[in-house]
């Protein structure tokens, strides 16, 4: 960004709930059915259909509050925003405006300097989806599909805490391993289960007052979310240098020309002409409700993170990234409860090799080739020196396309580590006997050839001399 300016962000972030019924009907929210199939009377504004609240979106809303150290609002109340679009048949959208059901939370991200840096959460609250205009394949027509009208959102708000594009997808990270550990969201972001709209604007630093702010509807990648802000700054301090005055309006980011085009001048909080919604009943929560979803609140991810530095002895770098999934975190656990292996060698894998395979083939953990249980009896080879950590990897590679168990790769294979001190002497004797001018350098200094030997003698044996002893034998046989 140009010097001399500062930027203002506020993300409002749209997590779908993972119900298996709408927030407001009996209808199925699952993902992938053919267009309108699972839209009901309730969700298709019928006259004379009313509205049931579902009574786990509060259950959900509730756990989301505590988790981020907010209010739970002991009464909270629907109200209705009022606008015209295709594929809003009511004409109308169910929401929570003046009184939501989480208000004042908070999350913690690190900063560019890496310093933890607080983020306000101003609210959270429920609201029912909008149906989906479909363009492709239908020349000059357009489509609605209706099966997602009535899918339970619940939407955050952030405080305008955030300072810069990276920021700005720390945050929106933090969120989605939130929802994900509370089991509330898939986060799935190509589904459109988890997306945002950001806020931004640009002031001359010093300047108290806030810049006019766009807002960039719909982002739906912690890629795109980057690059739309980070465009729209630019756009932005462009135009204002240029004499020029920001308006205040909504915008959609186009990847593929990489920049945020006008959608629609920004409606005022009027303009929707919100009043609490006749049908619904206000949302009463009791203290003794809260407390209950309180004791069933799983560890979150701040608190595992500190557990793995402490009880594990992880580097905190590598709590962090073991913890960004349960999955991930709970795949970890199960591995180091099953080896003697020390505990970063079992983290140094899951994060390495592993993760690395995993994204290679495009798979979640959920789906690994190779289990929790696997992975640890690969672990226990090297940690008992029946394998070097380079064989591990080969074998590995075979457990990863289906050989079998460590032990039945390593005997298949052969690949049992050479332990025997007298037979790795016989191969250190022959290389040395080989090389008389390296011998000779390296007594006269040259300590680093003491790779080259090594280097030779793991060659000589097909990588299978274990590389501790290897150097402790060459350098007593070079010192003499």
């Amino acid at each position: 960004m140009k010097a001399g300016w500062e930027t203002v962000i506020g993300l409002e972030i749209h997590s779908q709930l993972a119900t298996r019924s709408k927030i407001f009907s009996g209808a199925a929210t699952a993902y992938g059915a053919e267009p309108n199939t699972q839209a009901c009377l309730v969700d298709l504004g019928y006259p004379g259909v009313l509205p049931v609240l579902n009574e786990e979106v509060v259950h959900m809303a509730t756990m989301f509050g505590l988790a981020v150290d907010a209010t739970v609002a002991p009464r909270s109340v629907f109200a209705r925003k009022n606008y015209f679009y295709p594929d809003l048949p009511k004409g109308y959208q169910i929401s929570q405006f003046e009184l939501p059901i989480v208000e004042h939370g908070e999350l913690y991200i690190s900063d560019a300097e890496g310093k933890q840096k607080r983020i306000g959460i101003t609210r959270a609250h429920l609201e029912e989806d909008a149906g989906k205009s479909i363009h492709e394949g239908l020349e000059q027509n357009s489509g609605i599909d209706l099966n997602r009208a009535g899918t339970p959102l619940l939407e955050i708000v952030s405080e305008p805490d955030l300072s810069s594009a990276q920021e700005a997808v720390a945050y929106m990270r933090k969120i989605h391993t939130i929802v994900r550990y509370l089991g509330i969201s898939d986060g799935n972001m190509q589904e459109g289960s988890f997306r945002c709209d950001a806020n931004v604007s640009v002031r001359p630093v010093g300047q108290e007052a806030l810049g006019t702010r766009t807002e960039i509807k719909n982002l739906n990648s912690f890629r795109f979310v980057e690059k739309a802000i980070n465009f729209e700054i630019e756009r932005q301090i462009e135009h204002l240098e240029d004499g020029g005055k920001v308006v205040q309006e909504t915008r959609l980011y186009d990847s593929d020309k990489d920049e945020t085009r006008p959608m629609r001048s920004k409606e005022e909080a009027n303009d929707y002409r919100y009043f609490p919604d006749p049908d619904l009943l206000p949302v009463e929560i009791s203290a003794e409700y809260i407390e209950s979803v309180r004791q069933q609140l799983p560890e979150l991810p701040v608190a595992k993170q500190r557990r793995f530095v402490d009880d594990y002895g992880l580097k905190p770098d590598d709590a962090d990234l073991l913890t960004s999934s349960r999955a991930l975190a709970d795949f970890f656990e199960a591995a180091a409860s099953a080896t003697d292996a020390k505990t970063q060698l079992v983290a140094n894998w899951v994060i390495g090799d592993l993760s690395g395979a995993l994204n290679r083939d495009g798979l979640d953990i959920a789906d690994s080739k190779v289990s929790a249980s696997e992975l640890a009896g690969l672990l226990t080879r090297i940690h008992d020196n029946t394998i070097s950590g380079k064989i591990a990897k080969q074998v590995f590679e075979a457990m990863w396309d289906g050989e079998g168990t460590a032990d039945a790769v390593i005997e298949a294979k052969g690949l049992k580590q050479i332990t025997d001190s007298s037979a790795i002497e016989a191969v250190v004797d022959e290389v040395i006997a080989a090389n008389p001018g390296q011998v000779a350098e390296y007594k006269a200094g040259k300590d680093k050839l003491i790779g080259f030997f090594v280097g030779q003698v793991m060659q000589a044996t097909k990588g299978q001399a274990n590389p501790g002893q290897v150097n402790q034998i060459l350098k007593a046989k070079l010192g003499s």
